[in-house]
């Protein structure tokens, strides 16, 4: 399919300068025609002037001209400076300079079927010429279409956060750079038929759908209260543990399993809760 395309082929055309200075002399014979009662001359002289000019071409920096001749493609040129061709040639510019788009934000499903909304920046230019002049018809739509349609894409193949903590998943809210370079492949795949070049791709929106914006951040709030939980119940039984070895082996007090139990179960209370304990002080013996 790409080997079907119009490949780019650039030109170096003839000097303008030198063409500047026969159109000139053109104007100079007219004068003198004119001058000398010489209407033929004078008529081949302004012809040959007015036929010269429509060949001039100023190319600027970061710019390029794709030129056809009648109906076929010629060439571009790439090289800016001040040149002349043919003057029945068809000239169309094109921009070589690096561009922004800036996706606006969209309403789509993630993987899992949640509403979100997301919004992207792109940073491209046209490579090939030949591609963005003849195989799209208005290249920058056809960046601006392809763009919502890439972001949309990625939408819906990553999930928006991963709740189940599987470290495998990439998405759209933790995956960062790995998120960015995908959006970027994908804008590169999409749009290398036009001969556009994607050099960054960035999220810039990210956020649920207002409708489901609420409950979604009381399911993160859970969340991250039992992640939270889990961590501080794992130091606490290290803790425990460790001082229950510690005891043992220093031979500082001899526990039985009953009391061995009512400590476990009060060091526990004192690290996993919430709010500040209140000891009690034991004035009597170990067992009351």
């Amino acid at each position: 399919m790409i080997s079907s395309m119009k490949t780019e082929i650039t030109l170096k055309p003839q000097n303008g300068f030198a063409m500047a200075g026969l159109a000139l002399l053109m104007l100079a014979c007219a004068a003198l025609a004119i001058y000398g009662r010489n209407p033929i001359l004078a008529g081949l002289a302004i012809l040959g002037f007015c036929s010269i000019l429509p060949g001039f071409l100023i190319v600027n920096p970061k710019e390029s001209v794709v030129l056809t001749l009648f109906g076929s493609y010629s060439g571009s040129v790439k090289t800016d400076g001040f040149f002349w061709v043919n003057p029945f040639t068809s000239k169309l510019r094109i921009s070589l300079r690096a561009r922004n788009t800036n996706v606006p934000a969209i309403k789509v499903n993630d993987k899992n079927g949640n509403p979100i909304e997301i919004a992207s920046v792109i940073v491209w230019h046209v490579e090939d010429t030949a591609r963005a002049a003849f195989e799209a018809d208005n290249y920058l739509n056809y960046v601006n279409i392809q763009s919502e349609a890439a972001l949309s894409h990625l939408a819906g193949t990553c999930p928006y956060d991963d709740f189940e903590g599987t470290e495998h998943v990439v998405t759209l809210r933790g995956g960062g750079e790995k998120i960015n370079r995908i959006l970027e492949e994908e804008l590169n795949e999409r749009l290398k038929r036009a001969g556009i070049v994607v050099s960054e791709a960035r999220i810039s929106h990210l956020a649920y759908a207002p409708e489901i914006a609420g409950a979604m951040l009381q399911r993160q709030q859970a969340s991250a209260v039992v992640s939270a939980r889990k961590q501080i119940v794992e130091g606490a039984v290290g803790m425990v543990e460790m001082a229950l070895e510690k005891l043992s082996e220093r031979e500082i007090v001899h526990l039985d399993e009953e009391r061995k139990a009512a400590m476990v179960s009060n060091l526990l209370v004192v690290l996993c809760g919430d709010r500040n304990v209140s000891p009690i002080v034991n004035a009597g013996t170990l067992h009351n």
